[in-house]
């Protein structure tokens, strides 16, 4: 039998099938870890074999068929157009996949790694209250963080050897620490969670990961209260949350203060103002000047 009585997919139907396998193997390689991965490769494989071949099995089976005789080729210049659209396609999905799950490991970091900072300061103060609150929000954060990057590992640290047993020890600390934090010795128990922060630390640096970048997702956390509070032309709101974003962005500026970070800072000088002079009006477009200025130094740096 001939290859072209075998054909049971019509051209539209192959060249989504085309970019369906190009978004399938995106998401496997930078989105999905464990079982869920291997199914999207095999279905990036599958989808990328049934458009090549214009046939598909489960048509066959169906009796399904979109293939309409083609009454002309595809002209060279259709040709280029859809190789380039798929080069675009893997370029640009493959730099934002690659620049996204860095952030959003980062913000899974620094949500976590908050309680551990306050965990840490808590138990160094001798505070037994807030020490055992924090460190029982640690305890819950610091699980799901490692349940997720145990199963599945984002582009930034694919290559990275040492991440599990890493995860593992720093798991061991926070773990065996329980009974300390709760009537044992405070001071003890802030000097073997201190052990903690060079882990973490070597996780970054072997990885390229900067402190910028941490400090920027910090940032970028606390400028988010901002931004909702002047969408909301909320004054009142935003003067109660600066303290916490000019703290976040001090952060930043110890790390470089060059004219891309100072941008940053006189729009949210410029917010504040609006807000002192309850210009609430002018409130929103000013605050997405400041996230736009953020975003810039972001997806340079971050």
């Amino acid at each position: 039998m001939k290859l072209q009585e075998l054909k049971n997919e019509g051209l539209v139907d192959r060249l989504i099938r085309l970019f369906v396998a190009e978004v399938f193997v995106l998401g496997a390689y930078f989105w999905i870890g464990g079982v869920w991965q291997i199914v999207l490769y095999v279905l990036g494989t599958v989808s990328l074999f049934t458009s090549i071949t214009g046939f598909c099995a489960l048509y066959k089976v169906f009796g399904i068929s979109t293939y309409k005789p083609e009454g002309k080729s595809i002209s060279v210049y259709t040709k280029l157009v859809l190789v380039i659209l798929f080069v675009l396609i893997a370029t640009v999905g493959s730099y934002y996949s690659a620049l996204f799950t860095k952030k959003f490991f980062l913000d899974d970091y620094s949500r976590m790694n908050n309680y551990y900072k306050q965990t840490l300061f808590f138990t160094g103060q001798e505070k037994r209250t807030e020490a055992v609150a924090d460190y029982d929000k640690l305890v819950v954060e610091y699980s799901i963080f490692l349940s997720k990057y145990t199963a599945y590992h984002p582009y930034v640290i694919k290559s990275d050897k040492q991440f599990d047993n890493d995860l593992k020890k720093i798991s061991e600390i926070i773990n065996s620490l329980r009974d300390a934090v709760y009537t044992g010795d405070l001071k003890q128990s802030h000097t073997s969670l201190e052990a903690v922060r060079p882990i973490f630390q070597d996780i970054l640096k072997r990885n390229n990961f900067s402190m910028l970048a941490i400090t920027l997702v910090d940032f970028h956390d606390a400028m988010e209260k901002i931004i909702i509070a002047a969408d909301a032309k909320d004054a009142a709101q935003l003067l109660a949350v600066y303290p916490e974003v000019d703290s976040k962005l001090k952060a930043v500026e110890e790390i470089i203060n060059d004219s891309e970070i100072q941008i940053i800072r006189t729009k949210l000088d410029e917010v504040l103002a609006l807000a002192k002079s309850g210009q609430t009006s002018s409130l929103s477009g000013k605050a997405a000047e400041l996230k736009s200025a953020f975003v810039k130094v972001y997806l340079k740096r971050g």
